[in-house]
């Protein structure tokens, strides 16, 4: 189940792509942007953290932390953020425990294979550590947008 606005986000500490731990406890007091997405380097992924790269100055403007996280592991990350001229941290959830707790984390189909993975859901944490937002079902074309309308009516 997805946690809903109004509700405490669950609290999360991970390795970042530059090794550092990043804790939500550590971000107190700024708005969070955090986007679950499935894989680094693959088309859909690659949009979504591109837009939010090309919206930067809005974001930082909206003075919000931006986090990607997904089960790859701190060197996939890397790499994936060296390669595109990311600005904000790609965390590594490889157990998916993070994923769980959001309800970003779930049942999948493609080509009629059902698999488990990660749900490309956006969520926006208020600076106190609340769910203000929560994007379900995120196309990774516009999303970028979409977050920054959702940032700017805080």
């Amino acid at each position: 189940m997805t946690i809903q606005p109004g509700t405490r986000a669950p609290a999360f500490t991970l390795s970042s792509d530059s090794g550092e731990t990043v804790s939500l406890a550590a971000l107190a007091g700024k708005p969070v942007v955090l986007y679950f997405y499935p894989r680094d380097d693959t088309p859909g992924c690659t949009v979504e953290a591109c837009e939010f790269r090309d919206n930067w100055k809005a974001v930082r403007a909206a003075g919000a932390v931006v986090l990607g996280v997904s089960p790859d592991d701190v060197e996939s990350h890397r790499s994936f953020r060296e390669k595109l001229a990311l600005p904000f941290p790609l965390l590594a959830d490889p157990d998916h425990a993070v994923a769980e707790a959001y309800g970003a984390w779930g049942e999948k189909s493609l080509y009629g294979k059902k698999y488990y993975g990660v749900l490309r859901r956006t969520f926006i944490i208020d600076g106190a550590g609340s769910v203000r937002r929560v994007f379900e079902q995120v196309e990774p074309v516009g999303h970028a947008a979409e977050v920054l309308a959702a940032l700017r009516a805080l």
